[in-house]
């Protein structure tokens, strides 16, 4: 075999520069910038209240006990491989994914007019779904509430879909605008998508009542609106995975069309497995099928097809009884705690005298809370407590009980160096 000479390099650019010189330098991503920073502080009492993960009291991101035992399972199976997953997923998991989301007696599912792929976490859900509306739906126009998960504008338009907003939230009443929401769903241009947190907001942790969910479905119907779910928090809101998925069961059950990414990273702890499935209700199984085969064109240039191991977790945990149980029995621990710890907050507080009425700390649900606090304030919890957090809220669910003794003194001396002077005379 003859092999050629190697040719000496050329030089593309005679003054050295980079062929990627004119790049400027993106700006921090906050969260991560949050994190970079929490992680640098050698303080020994700092807190990290801002990346959404459910951890321990220890402070560590909590690995539920069924998923362990599962793991060792899944590790001793010698006749497990590594096979290519098809583009669409496990199709187990994706059956037992819809079940659990739209219910196992679903007409729906019964009908075969609800299409699951399995999916790369909750986030490749939701862009999966984008990337397949910006093709084959009509109107190109996206109404997120205010405020919304930060990455839902990213992913939204990064599919080329115009972005709008919807009243949702009220920062002087600490609640939901739902006369706001209400006014603007129904101005809105017909046939465009909306975005619905299914339960668990973020970051504000208000949710509609179940009266209300009513109210907007009616609306959305009658003004032929496309809404798309984000349900990333099953279970964690109520402690009862049924119903946390009743926004989207109403919806999946009145015969019109609707769109649910869905995410296994907080209910079963599966952050760094990156396991979520999208499911598209049609009216028909006809269109159901035809819809799929579209899916799988989007999906092969994105990543081809899934991972195996999370997809192969949740099927085991989901598919049996017992494995069940022990899950559904965490997930209402993990809850339950999370109730807690906002009562607790809540309770310091009061004890103290803190200027303010903090009621809205323990009507607020799931992992996420508005505090109500101003960015000077939240300022000075970082620079005079080494409190990490974004600007609009914490995640409760990374604040252990021994933490909120020193969470809530730091709230307390935050809100007194903003009142005037004159005030605290």
């Amino acid at each position: 075999m003859e092999y050629l000479k190697p040719m000496e390099p050329t030089r593309i650019h005679s003054n050295g520069d980079s062929l990627f010189q004119d790049i400027t330098l993106a700006p921090d991503i906050p969260v991560y910038a949050t994190t970079a920073a929490y992680n640098k502080d050698p303080c020994p009492n700092k807190l990290h209240l801002g990346i959404g993960v459910y951890r321990t009291e220890e402070g560590k991101c909590h690995t539920l006990n069924v998923v362990k035992q599962v793991e060792q399972t899944l590790a001793n199976d010698l006749s497990a491989d590594k096979e290519y997953l098809p583009i669409t997923g496990m199709p187990e998991f994706n059956k037992l994914s819809a079940e659990l989301m739209f219910g196992s007696g679903s007409p729906a599912i019964k009908e075969s007019r609800v299409v699951t792929v399995q999916c790369v976490s909750g986030c490749l859900s939701l862009r999966v779904g984008a990337e397949f509306l910006a093709k084959h739906y009509h109107r190109h126009v996206v109404y997120l509430p205010e405020p919304t998960y930060g990455n839902h504008p990213n992913l939204i338009s990064a599919a080329g879909l115009t972005l709008k907003t919807y009243r949702y939230y009220d920062p002087k009443t600490l609640v939901l605008d739902f006369q706001g929401l209400l006014e603007d769903l129904g101005s809105a241009l017909t046939g465009a998508i909306v975005l619905f947190h299914a339960c668990g907001h973020n970051p504000t942790g208000v949710d509609p009542t179940c009266q209300q969910w009513e109210q907007i479905r009616q609306l959305v119907r009658q003004r032929g609106l496309l809404p798309f779910f984000d349900c990333a928090y099953q279970g964690l809101v109520s402690g009862n995975l049924d119903d946390d998925a009743q926004s989207i069961r109403m919806f999946g059950c009145d015969g019109g069309e609707c769109l649910v990414a869905q995410s296994y990273s907080k209910n079963m702890g599966l952050y760094g497995e990156r396991i979520g499935s999208l499911s598209i209700v049609c009216k028909t199984a006809d269109v159901a099928r035809r819809v799929e085969s579209q899916l799988k064109l989007i999906i092969r240039p994105l990543y081809s097809n899934p991972p195996i191991h999370g997809a192969a977790i949740v099927t085991a945990i989901l598919k049996d009884r017992d494995l069940y149980k022990k899950w559904t029995n965490e997930l209402k621990a993990m809850r339950d705690r999370l109730v807690q710890v906002r009562r607790q907050l809540y309770d310091s507080l009061c004890n103290k005298g803190t200027p303010g009425d903090w009621s809205h700390i323990i009507k607020q649900v799931g992992m996420y809370s508005f505090t109500g606090l101003n960015k000077d304030e939240v300022d000075f919890l970082t620079r005079e407590y080494h409190i990490y957090m974004s600007s609009d809220g914490i995640n409760i669910g990374g604040l252990s009980s021994k933490a909120v003794p020193y969470f809530a003194d730091a709230i307390h001396d935050a809100v007194l160096s903003s009142l005037p002077s004159s005030t605290l005379a």
